[in-house]
């Protein structure tokens, strides 16, 4: 199950992506609301990670712009460092069962 990762901090986004992949999900990231728009058109992904830094209007657009793009789960990230071990325990977890459910 394809993941996308919409942060505001591109240094941040780039670390928990290099996490999720060294995990083995597939998974992409973006730091602007265009950007995860247009991957969201393609309907390839299942799950959409958005960073607590994301601004509520546009954190609301997002998620109910995925909604109507076979986003099947929304998790809200507020990371806390060490950012792996925070995407291990609180993000992995969540798409495993966004994709059990598939």
């Amino acid at each position: 199950m394809r993941t996308l990762l919409l942060g505001r901090t591109p240094a941040r986004v780039t670390e928990v992506l290099a996490t999720l992949l060294a995990d083995g999900f597939d998974a992409d990231g973006v730091s602007t609301d265009e950007e995860a728009r247009r991957l969201l058109e393609t309907g390839e992904f299942g799950v959409l990670i958005i960073g607590g830094g994301v601004e509520p209007d546009s954190r609301a657009a997002i998620e109910e712009f995925a909604a109507e793009h076979r986003v099947r789960r929304v998790i809200d990230g507020a990371l806390t460092a060490p950012f792996d071990a925070y995407v291990g325990r609180e993000f992995e977890p969540l798409i495993r069962e966004a994709a059990s459910k598939g």
